[in-house]
């Protein structure tokens, strides 16, 4: 029982980031509507260079460790917004108006420059944080076992669950998720109606940079790296996830993606670590091709 309930308590970091990047991800897909596996290159590349201006900081700048942190975050972020900015104004959005299949080709080489920029720019190097916030809280005890989590896992959960709300409270409250709304539903119609659809296509995106981007940094300090081949797999799993659970709702692609990382947890715990992912992937197909509905477009 204890060992079961510890499992559960280790499943919320990755069930929480999982719901984050659906999140993220299904905003950029409701005015795409195409498969696009950018958005996990974008989560490593905020990673990345977040651990590359760590180092600048600390060993070139001579920074105490908070200040080359803080500083690799704040680079982190900026690169990779600014990252996302430049793609969804001068790649996506042209291709999309043009030839909207392009956009699924497109992200591909998106990734591959991604992954290499930063590879060439890290010299093909692993960089690790130092432990922090290693703490444990403990929520209870079973003889000599404790079920705990430390107090950067309560952070990371904390945050990611932070940007969900916020993100849902936005597009349901705001101006500019009705905006979203209805560009995602009928861009066509919106443009009749007097909306910018580019303007919010473009938006769309940088928004689930700025979601990709939170969850790489608050990923990369929870566990202390970020490999160079994670914008390639993230990329894949979040497609799969965002739409197991509802890809055109982004607070249901988000509980989808939650029980997700509960599953992949469980699976951790109590079977085979080498068959981890082509189970879970496996599964996820196996969802999407028994749910898959056909539609008649008149």
């Amino acid at each position: 029982m204890a060992y079961l309930l510890q499992q559960l308590l280790n499943a919320l970091p990755i069930a929480a980031l999982y719901a984050c990047l659906a999140f993220g991800y299904s905003i950029a897909f409701g005015v795409t509507r195409r498969a696009d596996i950018t958005y996990g290159a974008l989560f490593a590349f905020a990673g990345q260079i977040c651990l590359l201006f760590t180092d600048i900081g600390w060993n070139a700048f001579t920074l105490v460790f908070p200040a080359a942190l803080g500083f690799g975050l704040a680079v982190g972020f900026s690169y990779t917004v600014f990252a996302g900015w430049t793609f969804a104004r001068h790649v996506m959005r042209p291709l999309h108006r043009g030839s909207p299949n392009a956009v699924i080709v497109a992200s591909l080489a998106v990734v591959l420059l991604l992954s290499e920029t930063a590879r060439l720019a890290l010299d093909t190097r692993t960089l690790w944080l130092p432990p922090m916030g290693n703490q444990r809280i403990i929520f209870a005890e079973f003889d000599d076992f404790s079920v705990s989590l430390t107090i950067m896992q309560c952070v990371h959960i904390a945050i990611m669950l932070a940007i969900i709300a916020a993100g849902q409270l936005l597009l349901a409250t705001s101006r500019a998720g009705r905006l979203w709304q209805a560009v995602s539903q009928d861009p066509a119609a919106a443009r009749l109606c007097g909306v910018d659809a580019d303007l919010v296509f473009v938006l769309s995106l940088v928004a689930a940079s700025v979601t990709a981007a939170a969850a790489g940094l608050s990923a990369t300090t929870v566990y202390g790296t970020m490999d160079f081949g994670a914008g390639m797999m993230f990329g894949l799993k979040v497609v799969l996830i965002a739409a197991a659970g509802g890809i055109s709702v982004p607070l249901r692609s988000a509980l989808g993606a939650a029980a997700v990382g509960l599953a992949e947890t469980l699976w951790s715990g109590y079977g085979a670590m080498a068959w981890r992912d082509a189970v879970i992937i496996s599964a996820l197909i196996a969802v999407l091709v028994f749910s898959r509905r056909e539609r008649v477009i008149p």
